[in-house]
């Protein structure tokens, strides 16, 4: 990330520098303090222009709801609360989620790609080719929320002794699955395309469950044998974990929600050492990319 000293960023933007530190007082532009000197993060600087793009009448963009669509996270939705944000979630996929964006229905969407077709740009940047190429989101703002670990949730004491997916595929374990576009349901079907298999060869649980712990639910009442979600929800439902990924999970906006306060309130409280104590409590987190924009349009 490029960072811009104050008469930089008072040429950047065009403002003399007293108009540009009475903003930086009132706390309403983005900058860092370091060492006694004032940074202004350019990238950040661009947003917070944009966040202010004057319309015509008649031309206003609504306002979407405060609400954060895409994939359940327990880390997510104690978040939301923690940091007063104030918004809501509503958890019904990764690309359900991405959906409502695009049609201005939620402020912010939860995203966690898998796929063979992503893979290529890089260890866990799914995401961010995913975002790449959405031909409606030529605003997008890609947030970091978090790292974390996904593998076959198992009922206690692991009846079937499942140790991968090819002991589900062989042992006739029943599994659990997640609706199509479901970031779990993605890496499923990733990770069978690699085995050389397909979700036809599975014995699959229906109907589909809405989320990671409707599927710990669905395994604890003894419905399946397996399913995949993350360790987190392993743990909260005392069920048996085999690691399989870790992933980027994050949070996906447009520029000009990027500065709302119900979004600042959030990705403020990201970096909070408070995170990284509920993710070590939840288990299967790594919170160090809690608050980098990882990828702006």
């Amino acid at each position: 990330m490029e960072f811009l000293t104050t008469s930089e960023a008072a040429e950047y933007l065009r403002l003399g520098e007293r108009k540009l530190y009475e903003l930086v007082t009132s706390g309403a532009i983005p900058c860092s303090k370091v060492t006694g000197k004032w940074l202004f993060p350019r990238h950040e600087l661009d947003l917070w222009v944009l966040s202010g793009l004057a319309r015509p009448n008649g031309m206003l963009a609504a306002e979407p709801p405060p609400i954060v669509g895409g994939s359940q996270d327990d880390l997510l939705e104690w978040s939301l609360r923690e940091s007063g944000s104030g918004l809501a979630s509503l958890n019904e996929g990764t690309m359900r989620g991405v959906d409502r964006l695009l049609r201005g229905e939620v402020i912010a969407t939860a995203i966690h790609f898998h796929g063979e077709a992503l893979s290529g740009t890089g260890p866990g940047d799914c995401n961010v080719a995913a975002v790449r190429s959405m031909p409606g989101l030529h605003d997008a703002v890609l947030i970091g929320m978090t790292r974390r670990e996904q593998g076959l949730l198992l009922a206690p004491g692991n009846p079937k002794r499942v140790k991968s997916l090819s002991d589900v595929l062989t042992s006739g374990a029943r599994i659990a699955v997640r609706q199509a576009g479901a970031g779990a349901q993605m890496l499923l079907e990733s990770l069978l395309a690699r085995a050389g298999a397909s979700p036809k060869d599975l014995r699959r649980l229906d109907p589909p469950c809405l989320t990671g712990p409707d599927l710990a639910a669905a395994i604890r009442a003894g419905n399946a044998d397996c399913g995949i979600a993350t360790r987190a929800a392993a743990r909260s439902a005392g069920l048996d974990f085999v690691p399989l990924v870790w992933e980027n999970f994050d949070l996906l906006t447009r520029q000009r929600s990027f500065f709302r306060p119900s979004m600042q309130a959030m990705i403020a409280f990201l970096p909070d050492k408070r995170l990284a104590q509920r993710a070590a409590e939840l288990t299967g987190y790594d919170p160090a990319p809690a608050g980098q924009i990882r990828f702006a349009a």
